[in-house]
């Protein structure tokens, strides 16, 4: 996954509106009407919402009869978190590595 990748992911959740619709997307698929139906905000907010997550790559739409239901996809969010660890990984290595500087320096003061 590129970084402009991770940073659609990031940008696309980092709003409580989308993070509620993946939510109820994760315990099962739903159309925009189902959705307005449980969230306090509109069916059009909700699609432009979803298209939202769609464009990150967090939502796929799949065509039951005339209705469009949403269903989460993982891959996007599971590539995002390893690049999230990937560089939580890194800045604990450089924290770990002054730690182990700042107590060296206060032994030989010491």
């Amino acid at each position: 996954m590129t970084s402009s990748a991770v940073v659609q992911v990031c940008s696309a959740l980092g709003d409580e509106n989308r993070w509620q619709i993946l939510r109820m997307l994760g315990e099962r698929p739903r159309s925009a009407s189902a959705l307005a139906a449980e969230l306090p905000i509109s069916r059009q907010a909700i699609a432009q919402h979803v298209e939202v997550l769609v464009r990150a790559g967090l939502v796929e739409r799949e065509r039951h009869g005339r209705e469009v239901r949403y269903v989460p996809v993982g891959a996007a969010l599971s590539a995002a978190v390893g690049q999230l660890q990937a560089a939580a990984a890194g800045w604990d290595r450089r924290l770990e590595a002054l730690r182990r500087r700042a107590e060296g320096s206060a032994e030989v003061s010491g």
